[in-house]
C-alpha cells in the first residue's frame, strides 16, 4: 500500500506527477480541496473502491466506487467522509492496477 501526497495546483496550472495504483491498494490525504485523479490506460474497464468508515446509527456507510472506462479517466472527490480515524487518510483499492495511474492534486 502506498501513501500518495497532494499535489498544489497553482493558478499558473500544474503537469501532475502520476505513481502507479499499487496493487494492494493506496492512502490518501482528504479534505474539501482534494481530489483524487485516475487514468485507466488499458483495453478493460477499472473499479476504483474508496472505504468510507463512518456509520449512520448501527448501519454502516456504503463505500464509494467509480468505474474507469478503458483508456478514460476520472477525478474523485476525497472529501472528510473518506477520512480512517486510525490513518487520517483516504483507504483506496482497485479492481486491477495494469495501466492505473493515479494523483491527488489539492485545488487553489
Amino acid at each position: 500500500m502506498a501513501i500518495l501526497s497532494a499535489q498544489q495546483l497553482p493558478l499558473s496550472g500544474l503537469q501532475p506527477a502520476y505513481a502507479n495504483a499499487a496493487s494492494g491498494g493506496d492512502q490518501a490525504p482528504t479534505g474539501e480541496k482534494l481530489a483524487l485523479h485516475v487514468r485507466n490506460g488499458d483495453a478493460a474497464a477499472k473499479t476504483v473502491t474508496i472505504t468510507t468508515p463512518g456509520t449512520v446509527g448501527d448501519l454502516a456507510v456504503a463505500d464509494a466506487q467509480q468505474v474507469i472506462p478503458a483508456s478514460g479517466n476520472a477525478f474523485i472527490p476525497l472529501k472528510g467522509v473518506f477520512r480512517d480515524p486510525m490513518t487520517g487518510r483516504a483507504a483506496i483499492t482497485y479492481s486491477a492496477v495494469t495501466s492505473v495511474t493515479v494523483a491527488v492534486l489539492q485545488l487553489p
